[in-house]
């Protein structure tokens, strides 16, 4: 068994895998961390190692804390890479958008997959049928756009995502509805068509944080997943235990 652990930017997750089949999820505060993953070791005795994926910075201490419990390799971006990796600068790669990577290879080998993430941030991910991935996007996510409106203006309200109930706002809470939330539609579906446009047979992953609030309002194929980081850290792990 495996115990993955990422730390985003706003939520921790900690899965349990037994070989590539998840057998717990729960999300719990980066604060008690070290607790909460002791008690996963308690309840599932049979975990044998870890990986650790972080986009903030962490104390040195809590991840030998965590290392003191089980062996448990933090991802970085040296870490052996089951795909060509052709950023410019792969230091300054999130390790988060690897890891998207590494499950668009081991879930669609040989095909051309864009993946979504839509949390704090909204990356865009391409990888190519010969398996090499030369980068993508990033642009600000919902709550961050909402946050935005509130932050550098004098009046307007900062609201919580919400669908919007008409196109036209007739209201300033509707506008600022219509305009994030349609904005990153129409930001998606955009960048999507540009990329069907070079690629025909494109698959398109969409996953994160706010993936099931957006997935239910495009009106083109898209697959959700709501997983599809933690199987990518569970892959990678698999992939540097087996050197």
């Amino acid at each position: 068994m495996n115990l993955i652990i990422d730390i985003g930017n706003t939520a921790t997750k900690l899965a349990v895998f037994q070989a590539a089949k998840i057998k717990t999820v729960q999300t719990v505060a980066t604060t008690v961390l070290v607790v909460e993953v002791e008690k996963l070791l308690a309840i599932f005795p049979k975990i044998k190692q870890g990986i650790l994926s972080s986009v903030v910075e962490l104390e040195t201490s809590d991840v030998n804390l965590l290392q003191k419990l089980l062996p448990i390799k933090v991802l970085v971006p040296t870490f052996k890479m089951p795909f060509e990796n052709g950023y410019d600068t792969p230091q300054t790669l999130g390790v988060d958008r690897l890891a998207l990577m590494a499950a668009a290879v081991k879930k669609f080998p040989s095909k051309n997959v864009l993946v979504i993430d839509v949390g704090s941030c909204i990356t865009y991910d391409f990888i190519n049928t010969q398996q090499q991935y030369s980068g993508g996007a990033i642009s600000p996510g919902l709550s961050m756009r909402y946050k935005s409106l509130n932050t550098f203006t004098s009046r307007l309200p900062l609201l919580l995502p919400k669908e919007p109930e008409t196109l036209i706002g007739t209201s300033t809470e509707l506008s600022i509805h219509s305009g994030v939330v349609y904005g990153v539609l129409l930001e998606i579906e955009g960048t999507i068509e540009a990329y069907q446009n070079k690629y025909s047979d494109l698959t398109v992953i969409l996953t994160g944080g706010d993936a099931d609030f957006l997935c239910k309002q495009f009106k083109i194929s898209i697959f959700a997943h709501s997983n599809f980081l933690l199987e990518g850290l569970n892959f990678l792990l698999e992939f540097n235990s087996n050197e």
